[in-house]
């Protein structure tokens, strides 16, 4: 039996669709989604952020609710360990959401965590601090990649 791989998506790969230099491979993974090649993993935090978001954006999460999926919800254990985050000052209080995303996506063992956000959450250095913190606290490590490593977009070409 195929092992189905889980997904986190965060808000930027959802507003990616709608942006020139990401929309490729956003659409590409949302394909993925829409084929059953992946399942996503939506957050409560998600639904917060889209909420603010232009309504196309709003459209597309609402789509998305409609596909297979897992929808997860802040829970107690997400937010220790998103203060363990806090804590080591991996990024400062004012990028809450992004290490909420992070902590989230661990305490749930998603497969991925997909992201367009180099500056906080797609970046080495970040990963290594976000997963020697996990690894501390007896979770496993967290793989984190853009939707470009990850969709199945122009695999049949390659």
């Amino acid at each position: 039996m195929k092992k189905e791989i889980r997904i986190y998506v965060d808000t930027s790969v959802i507003g990616g669709c709608f942006d020139d230099e990401f929309d490729l491979w956003s659409k590409g993974l949302m394909d993925d989604f829409r084929n059953c090649n992946f399942k996503p993993v939506i957050s409560e935090i998600v639904a917060a952020e889209v909420n603010e978001a232009p309504q196309f954006v709003i459209q597309l999460y609402q789509e998305i609710l409609g596909w297979d999926h897992e929808y997860i919800e802040i829970s107690e254990e997400a937010i220790e360990l998103l203060s363990a985050y806090m804590e080591r000052g991996i990024l400062s209080h004012r990028f809450r959401n992004d290490m909420l995303h992070i902590a989230l996506a661990t305490v749930v063992s998603v497969d991925v965590l997909v992201s367009w956000n180099f500056k906080h959450i797609v970046r080495f250095e970040k990963i290594r601090k976000f997963n020697s913190v996990n690894l501390e606290l007896g979770y496993k490590t967290l793989d984190i990649y853009t939707p470009r490593e990850v969709t199945n977009y122009g695999e049949k070409s390659i």
